[in-house]
């Protein structure tokens, strides 16, 4: 029994679904969100809540069942809060700036690295050293924050680079000489 996929997704106030065939639409206050799913999955709404059932217990189906609520829940919560990402810079002259929409960030390169947000995503920058990426879809927030991140890993030796924020790095101890 999957113990996610069995769970109803609650509907919010001000929050409509609607499914065409496979096309799951999720309309709320934040924005719209479309997503094809798997023409599998039974999925029937009613009043105020979403359910997701599979026709068997074939591995697929079991496997799908979870994954397919989540993937509605996720939706339902981009639409009605939205999903943030907090990134900070650590290290000596390590520092963003906002110029328009674009993220300029200098992280110990020859060059400052631009960044432009694809449409739908929203990129903060509330301190020089702190990131926040915002939107309604938490796969792209996730990506685009990752994107971030891989300008500059952060290094275990001396803890520099753009890192999530709570991210523990785990330190190493350098070499020793001699």
């Amino acid at each position: 029994m999957s113990r996610v996929g069995n769970k109803p997704v609650v509907i919010p106030s001000g929050v409509t679904i609607t499914l065409n065939e496979n096309l799951l639409t999720v309309k709320g206050p934040k924005g719209e969100l479309k997503r094809e799913l798997h023409p599998d999955m039974k999925i029937t709404i009613e009043e105020n809540q979403v359910t997701v059932e599979r026709p068997s217990d074939v591995k697929e189906h079991r496997a799908l069942h979870g994954t397919t609520r989540s993937l509605i829940n996720n939706m339902v919560e981009g639409v009605s809060k939205g999903y943030e990402k907090a990134l900070e810079l650590i290290g000596v002259g390590y520092r963003a700036s906002k110029s328009g929409q674009k993220l300029v960030l200098n992280v110990g390169y020859s060059h400052p690295v631009e960044i432009v947000p694809e449409a739908g995503i929203e990129i903060d920058v509330p301190s020089n050293t702190k990131v926040v990426v915002k939107g309604i879809d938490k796969e792209r927030v996730g990506a685009v924050a990752s994107n971030i991140r891989s300008v500059r890993l952060p290094e275990p030796y001396k803890g520099k680079g753009i890192r999530y924020e709570g991210e523990y790095v785990r330190r190493k101890e350098g070499k020793t000489g001699k």
